[in-house]
């Protein structure tokens, strides 16, 4: 095998920065040109060496791998700063115990309670609407889904104060988050004022977290509620013990990760779904027939979610044109060979969903929103990864998919959203993919 000095440079690097510059002031186009220099391309960045891999196969190998390919990086770095070491962080050695007391949070029998906070609350913003406003879509969008988690996680309501400053602690985080990761050390420890409200939300988030679970240790009660399941969660591979499985550290990171990934991702996701609708007005059109016909029988419930077939397809597109993590990062844990590349421990490696899916080898018209080439049963699941894959694949991907497909429905039910400019989507610089800037006007349906 070949060593890593035979894996090309990608174009564009640097002196000193690298390849960040490229990547910050285009990251989508320049991850999307990688594949032409081949299946593995180097990068730098400031100091550092990373191998993107750009073929879907190999990624699989990287993720299915993970004993080897162990979570790490600047993403990671920077994400445990957040998140700590909760289910999506943790490195390799933890992540099967933790996996094991949050599955029950995850349970299909949870689910249709879920689903009634998440139709609840959408109809609840669908009615605060009014025909003709023009409305900030990711700005809504992010509130609603941010509501949605915490009403899952915590089926008290939270006092309104504490509930606007995790919105705000959630914004500033997002916002500061990617450019921790991209930018060399020295840059990253500036004390700019995006970096200032970046180190303050995330120490704030993790206090108002650590408040609520201090809060419901003193008074447990019974709440059927994700913290309540997750403070009940037993591990049947370990010796019986006294006292919690997770203890308050470990909630406190599972909370502040299931809060930043069910918020966040989703509400871009939404977002991005809304927009693709309003510039194919026969899918829309199909949508409403579809959406009409379920709502003829009452009000769209869990029970509704095989009848929105359509719904579904229009959600598997939007994560493929646009994955909410579009980038992500591996660390060698030992000497392994990828493809036909020998790399030492310690290489950091890196893949993109949305790299792989606008290959147009894989996908006809990788760039064209097109919900029914899901219909197809040769459609190229295999290279489809917006939720990852292997035993690290995202726990929550069933609780996303429902959100989005019930919410899209209700929002679809009562509204149009119309395009109050013909400018193309463009997506915001951050570490899960959103429109940058996306009013839409308010048109009641009849």
């Amino acid at each position: 095998m070949d060593g890593i000095a035979s894996v090309p440079l990608a174009a564009g690097c640097v002196p000193l920065l690298g390849h960040a510059p490229a990547l910050i002031r285009d990251p989508l186009r320049f991850v999307a040109s990688l594949p032409a220099d081949g299946a593995l391309v180097r990068l730098r960045l400031g100091p550092r060496t990373v191998v993107m891999v750009c073929d879907p196969d190999l990624v699989r190998h990287v993720l299915v791998h993970d004993e080897t390919f162990d979570k790490g990086g600047p993403l990671f770095e920077r994400l445990r700063e957040v998140l700590g070491n909760g289910l999506g962080t943790c490195p390799h050695s933890l992540h099967r115990r933790q996996r094991r007391l949050c599955r029950p949070a995850f349970d299909g029998e949870r689910f249709p309670g879920y689903a009634a906070a998440m139709t609840d609350l959408t109809e609840e913003t669908a009615d605060s609407w009014r025909d003709g406003r023009v409305i900030d879509v990711p700005a809504e969008l992010t509130t609603l889904t941010a509501r949605v988690a915490l009403a899952t996680m915590f089926s008290a309501s939270l006092p309104v104060p504490v509930t606007r400053e995790m919105l705000r602690d959630l914004g500033d985080i997002m916002g500061g988050l990617i450019r921790q990761v991209i930018a060399p050390a020295p840059l990253a420890r500036l004390p700019t004022p995006s970096a200032r409200r970046y180190r303050r939300a995330r120490t704030h988030l993790r206090r108002s977290v650590e408040a609520i679970i201090a809060a419901r240790r003193r008074d447990p009660g019974r709440h059927d509620d994700l913290l309540g399941t997750l403070m009940a969660a037993h591990d049947p591979e370990t010796a019986p013990q006294d006292g919690p499985a997770l203890s308050d550290e470990e909630l406190t990171d599972e909370v502040v990760t299931f809060f930043v990934t069910g918020a966040d991702p989703i509400a871009g996701t939404l977002a991005f779904t809304l927009a693709l609708l309003a510039r194919a007005p026969d899918v829309e059109r199909r949508l409403h027939e579809e959406v009409d016909r379920v709502r003829a029988q009452g009000p769209v419930t869990f029970e509704h979610l095989p009848a929105l077939e359509l719904a579904g397809r229009v959600i598997t597109e939007t994560l493929r044109l646009y994955p909410p993590g579009w980038l992500f990062t591996r660390t060698l844990t030992a000497d392994s060979g990828i493809g036909a590349v020998r790399l030492p421990a310690g290489t950091m490696v890196a893949y993109s969903p949305y790299l792989i899916h606008r290959r147009p080898d894989l996908y006809e018209a990788p760039d064209d929103f097109r919900p029914d080439r899901w219909l197809d049963p040769l459609a190229p699941r295999n290279a489809y990864l917006p939720f990852g894959a292997g035993a690290r694949m995202c726990i929550g991907e069933r609780f996303a998919r429902t959100e989005a497909v019930l919410a899209l429905a209700a929002i679809t039910a009562r509204w149009r959203l119309l395009p109050v400019t013909d400018r193309p989507l463009r997506c915001a610089l951050s570490t899960t993919l959103r429109p940058a800037h996306l009013p839409m006007r308010l048109a009641e349906r009849s």
